[in-house]
């Protein structure tokens, strides 16, 4: 439901690595990407504190909505040039130097600091004052993540009218920058391949030449991307040091963010040439240069850009749809530039030519303009915003735990499936045999639930047992337009019935 607002309603796409930010221009009908105050439309995403010198805000992403315990954490904290510790319910929490203090950031905070950022460009731009907007994730982000990048969004002064998957926005843009191909009559079935710094996703929509977005199929990897393919370049230019210079950099957080920062740049270089050089005087005045090639990259990074297809193969039989049937394959992000991921794609969809006329670093912002546009409800009569329908799916499955008999342990059982079409209802019939139970709703693909996300609980009490020793329940899912999840008990035969309500926007 719209809203009507005093203040001007912008779109980010706040990424791991750079953010962007647009605002729908009602008089000049289009969307105008907004520019920092350097003038340029993309802003990195990154916090520097002057005391230590150190890049916090790169990998935030990576770590919102994320638990201290959690594996892939534990893993990237090795590599990170900042220190994160357990803080408060279990958030990781980074800790820098400054203004001679230590300080601990949340993960929220830190990111809300660059919302901050885009809030502020977004009115020098604009002239008045921004208060709505709509901020993108990742398809394939859980709820708490969500949760998260809302918080952010709050603690920045935003009021976040939605949440957008980054595809789903990238696949707005591409519906009004194609609305009036003379050869678009019909609905089309459009791939999106959004590959950035931290994240990869893919959405498989239906794509209407009216403005209607209907996502059949989500897929991805909240942690996958150009930082991944920097550090296999980083692991491989450490061991080469040490074996030249017998020296180990792994435990210099500053030598390690200076060599990051030359394999980015390596990176980068390579989508234009074959062969690239690192230079730097990474660590006791010792300098490093080295060259590598285009086809060492690849080979290095080879068992991500397969991850990535398979993902799409994935997402496609999720839609119940051939390859063949793909009208259009549309390649964002920054990643999506690298060649051989190109190429790789190209193989995978029969050699069909990628649609690559949208701007990839702000084809997402530009579709969550015009979505925030829409939802504040300013200059709403606009004829590509009035017919701007969209049909969201969730991106992983949602369900309870039981217990299974069978193997003596608890699973998750699952009542909605993922890439089911939101708003949605659903609900199943499970059994206590005892006069209390515990309803605790899952998110995620394990049978097992402690591979899975616990995004809430409630109990049931003096529930009656019948002659057979049990008790009937209904529990009952159900999710809005707005991605809101109501979770319902009730004992069927006395009424007695519980709920709670799940924020997932």
């Amino acid at each position: 439901m719209s809203h009507i607002s005093n203040g001007a309603a912008i779109g980010i796409d706040l990424g791991t690595t750079y953010s962007c930010a647009g605002v729908w221009f009602h008089k000049k009908n289009r969307v105008e990407i907004i520019p920092n105050e350097q003038g340029n439309k993309i802003t990195p995403s990154f916090i520097s504190f002057n005391d230590s010198e150190l890049l916090v805000g790169e990998d935030v992403k990576r770590l919102i909505g994320s638990r201290f315990t959690d594996p892939q954490v534990q893993k990237d904290m090795k590599s990170w040039p900042f220190k994160v510790i357990e803080g408060p319910s279990e958030k990781p929490t980074v800790v820098v130097e400054f203004n001679g203090e230590e300080k601990k950031y949340a993960p929220e905070e830190l990111s809300a600091m660059v919302l901050k950022k885009m809030k502020e460009a977004a009115e020098e731009f604009i002239g008045t004052e921004v208060t709505d907007a709509v901020i993108t994730v990742p398809a394939y982000f859980n709820n708490m993540q969500r949760e998260a990048t809302k918080e952010a969004g709050v603690i920045a002064g935003l009021n976040v009218l939605r949440l957008i998957n980054e595809p789903t926005a990238a696949a707005i843009a591409y519906g009004v920058d194609h609305m009036e191909d003379k050869d678009w009559d019909k609905e089309k079935n459009v791939l999106v391949f959004d590959l950035g710094g931290g994240t990869f996703d893919v959405s498989l929509l239906r794509v209407g030449n009216t403005g209607s977005i209907d996502v059949k199929a989500v897929g991805g990897d909240t942690h996958l991307g150009g930082e991944d393919f920097d550090m296999t370049l980083v692991n491989h230019y450490m061991n080469e040091f040490k074996k030249k210079h017998s020296e180990d950099i792994s435990g210099n957080p500053r030598a390690l963010a200076r060599l990051k920062v030359a394999c980015e740049k390596a990176k980068r270089d390579l989508s234009s040439t074959t062969l690239a050089s690192v230079v730097d005087c990474l660590y006791k005045g010792i300098d490093f240069s080295i060259k590598i090639s285009r086809a060492k990259f690849e080979e290095l990074n080879s068992s991500f850009f397969e991850k990535c297809v398979h993902v799409v193969g994935e997402c496609l039989r999720d839609g119940k749809m051939d390859v063949k049937e793909v009208d259009e394959v549309v390649v964002v992000g920054g990643s999506s530039r690298i060649p051989k991921v190109q190429r790789m794609l190209e193989d995978f969809f029969n050699r069909k030519v990628l649609c690559k006329d949208m701007n990839g670093d702000e084809a997402v912002a530009f579709g969550a303009a015009i979505l925030a546009s829409k939802l504040s409800g300013n200059d709403n009569n606009d004829e590509v915003k009035r017919d701007l329908v969209l049909l969201d799916v969730i991106p992983l499955s949602l369900g309870i735990e039981v217990d299974d008999y069978t193997c003596g342990k608890d699973i998750m059982k699952v009542i909605i499936p993922r890439n089911t079409c939101i708003p949605t209802r659903m609900k199943e019939i499970f059994y206590s045999d005892t006069t209390q139970t515990c309803i605790r709703v899952f998110q995620g693909e394990s049978i097992n639930v402690n591979d899975n996300i616990l995004l809430g609980q409630f109990d049931l009490f003096k529930l009656t047992l019948g002659s057979n020793g049990r008790s009937q329940l209904e529990v009952c899912f159900s999710i809005d337009a707005n991605g809101i999840l109501q979770v319902f008990a009730e004992e069927t035969s006395t009424d007695k019935r519980k709920s709670i309500t799940i924020a997932k926007t």
